[in-house]
């Protein structure tokens, strides 16, 4: 296998196209980078391509992490085997180039989106736009907390938790209590085995 300047920049190239279509997060846009990188490129095998889904998704961290490792056995494929010190150097290669093409136009998008909305904060369309979609953050706020709160562990009862919620959603809407507080004392009761 053998790649020059214009792979390089095709890997890019696609990896920031996806970066704008991945809405529910880039595993989303795994059918693609499949269709791109086994079958149209040939610069994976489709065991590498699932293997660093599979990797990423069991490690702790974030999910994007199976990006890095396309880009890391690419990199190696291209070195030939891990003894050949060019190996490394292709992998570190390869991880930098999916990642900053994954990452850098959703990224710059979003800041720049924020940067506006902040700015344009008074005009009634960002208004509308907000309004909206509090009741939508809302309800996915509560369904998380649904979730959490109705699968305890079997040796707990479910109702410390059920009060925890409900103390915090009163103290959100009534009072001024910072958010990282709150989050503090969740973690603090949880730590000491109250929820």
């Amino acid at each position: 296998m053998s790649m020059d300047l214009s792979d390089w920049l095709s890997l890019l190239a696609h990896f920031s196209v996806l970066s704008l279509l991945s809405v529910g997060g880039a595993i989303t846009t795994a059918p693609d980078m499949h269709r791109f990188l086994v079958v149209q490129q040939r610069w994976l095998s489709d065991s590498q391509f699932s293997s660093s889904i599979a990797l990423a998704q069991a490690a702790p961290g974030p999910n994007i992490l199976f990006v890095a490792l396309m880009g890391w056995n690419i990199g190696l494929n291209l070195g030939g085997s891990l003894a050949n010190p060019w190996s490394w150097a292709y992998g570190l290669l390869g991880v930098g180039v999916s990642m900053l093409g994954i990452m850098l136009p959703s990224t710059t998008l979003t800041f720049l989106a924020a940067r506006w909305g902040h700015r344009n904060r008074e005009l009634r369309v960002v208004r509308a736009f907000k309004q909206g979609l509090a009741p939508i953050v809302i309800a996915l706020l509560l369904a998380t907390g649904w979730i959490l709160a109705s699968s305890p562990s079997a040796d707990r009862a479910a109702w410390p938790l059920w009060l925890l919620s409900a103390v915090t959603t009163a103290l959100v809407w009534r009072t001024r209590i910072h958010l990282l507080w709150l989050l503090g004392a969740g973690a603090l009761a949880g730590g000491l085995g109250w929820v």
